[in-house]
Formats: C-alpha cells, sequence, structure tokens
C-alpha cells in the first residue's frame, strides 16, 4: 500500500496528538519504516477515560448488581465477581494491587457474561464505576442524583 507524502510526514509525535485528541491507538513509522517496511515500529497509547454518571440513569440491572453487592451476594458469577480487578487497561486511578474488585452485571440475551461490569473501589467513599464496554471507559457512580 502507498502512503501519500503528507500522511509519512505526521512521524510519531503527530500520530500520538491525533491519538489524543481522537482516543483510540496510535501507530508510527518512523524514518527506518519507510525505507524498510519490515523495520516499522508501533506504540500504543492509552487514552484514559473516566467521566460520571447518576444512579438512576444506569440500566436496571447495574441496579441489580449495586444491591447485590451491598448485601454480599449472591452473584451470578461466584468465581468471577469480587475478583480483584487489576486496572491492567491504566483507565482507573492508579491504586495498590487488590484495591478495585469486580461484578458482572447482567446483560440480557448474552450468551457469556457480556460487557457491563461494576468494578468497586474504596467502600467507605462509594467508589463505584460502571463500564458497558469492557473496561475500555469507565463512568464513577454518583449516588446523589
Amino acid at each position: 500500500m502507498r502512503i501519500p507524502p503528507r500522511m509519512t510526514r505526521i512521524g510519531a509525535a503527530g500520530a500520538l496528538v491525533a491519538t489524543l485528541l481522537l482516543g483510540g491507538t496510535a501507530v508510527a513509522a518512523t524514518p527506518a519504516a519507510t525505507a524498510h517496511p519490515a523495520a516499522v515500529h508501533t506504540a500504543t497509547v492509552h487514552v484514559k477515560s473516566v467521566g460520571n454518571i447518576c444512579k438512576s440513569a444506569l440500566p436496571s440491572q447495574a441496579i441489580d448488581t449495586l444491591n447485590l453487592i451491598e448485601q454480599g451476594g449472591p452473584f451470578p458469577y461466584p468465581g468471577k465477581d469480587g475478583s480483584v480487578f487489576t486496572n491492567v487497561e491504566g483507565v482507573l486511578p492508579a491504586q495498590s494491587a487488590g484495591y478495585y474488585h469486580e461484578y458482572t452485571v447482567i446483560t440480557p440475551g448474552a450468551p457469556t457474561r457480556g460487557a457491563r461490569r461494576i468494578v468497586t473501589g474504596d467502600e467507605s467513599q462509594k467508589e463505584d464505576y460502571y463500564t458497558s464496554d469492557h473496561y475500555k471507559t469507565f463512568n464513577l457512580i454518583d449516588f446523589g442524583c
């Protein structure tokens, strides 16, 4: 595939800027890669995305999961629900190992656990996050609205 000259001039810095503005993964070609296609170097850039969501705006299944967490279970996936969430994606604020725990939010009609989760942090602060896209983005749940 032939790449237009102005695209190759963008370089790593331009790719990083584009990624930060648009989100996603940046792939940058080095000058060596232009001369030798086998020498292509890629860099993955994770863009953090944590928003807020009112508890009342959550799907009913997420409310059910929050209630189960409050009651201590029983959970639909006992081997998975309540397990340590390692935050490998780096989207949530960095914390010590074992700080976060994850719980399944049932997705009606899904043959598997689906992509929706509640991830809990500090209990005393009600630090609970909702993700509908399997850890790509999170919303801190606001219990006051």
